[in-house]
């Protein structure tokens, strides 16, 4: 029935993701105020996440600093961009089981995409991250113009992978409304609902999904009927 699986990245193929100091150092590197610059991050997150910012590390990041009045250097631009990269990830480790799930979809020929409400920093980690060479496309929001539930997100990742709807299951936990979108464009979705997850950090959840839900990514495997792998 399923030829391809689509994953949400952050929540999903990661753990709960949750702020870490590496925020303050980014924060301290650009002359700002810690808690004014988390706050920017969440005022404008919808914005970048559609690419109102480009995609571009370090225009982007110099054009956010200015809606605070900060005009930094290259060189701070620099270290900050390597900062926020290292705390993004610091923030939401990979989950355990999402290397050896990619792995097993791999292995029996279903194709795998990561679909991501982001900026510019998941395209700069993803390609070498210990994800590399286990998904067939990704589509970055940034890059695409829009952010989910919009159908571009679903549409882009179906046409990277050759594709239909109907033949490809969802998997995400459910901020912007992406389980929704997933449904409306024609795909399963199914949530997860991980047990570190409901204090996540997130945007624009769906608390009203009614539809599938998994507690682990290792049901993904049952639904499209791939086995897993012995190690």
């Amino acid at each position: 029935m399923f030829t391809a699986v689509c994953f949400d990245y952050f929540n999903t193929c990661t753990s709960a993701v949750r702020r870490g100091d590496g925020h303050r150092r980014t924060a301290e590197v650009l002359g700002a105020d810690p808690d004014e610059w988390v706050d920017l991050l969440d005022r404008t997150f919808d914005e970048r996440a559609h690419g109102g910012l480009g995609n571009g590390a370090v225009s982007g990041l110099r054009a956010l600093c200015a809606r605070i009045g900060l005009t930094p250097t290259d060189a701070q631009l620099h270290t900050a961009i390597e900062l926020r990269l290292a705390a993004l990830q610091e923030d939401a480790p990979l989950r355990a089981e999402t290397v050896p799930v990619l792995r097993a979809l791999r292995a029996a020929g279903i194709k795998v995409a990561i679909v991501s409400d982001c900026w510019y920093e998941l395209p700069g980690f993803l390609p070498t991250s210990a994800l590399a060479g286990l998904f067939d496309a990704a589509v970055y929001s940034a890059e695409v113009g829009a952010a989910k539930p919009h159908p571009a997100m679903y549409r882009t990742a179906c046409e990277l992978l050759g594709a239909r709807p109907a033949g490809c299951l969802y998997v995400g936990d459910g901020g912007g409304r992406e389980l929704t979108g997933a449904q409306a464009f024609g795909m399963t979705a199914v949530q997860l609902a991980a047990p570190d997850l409901g204090d996540h950090l997130t945007f624009h959840a769906e608390p009203d999904w009614r539809g599938g839900r998994i507690e682990t990514l290792h049901s993904v495997l049952e639904i499209v009927g791939a086995p897993m792998l012995v190690a």
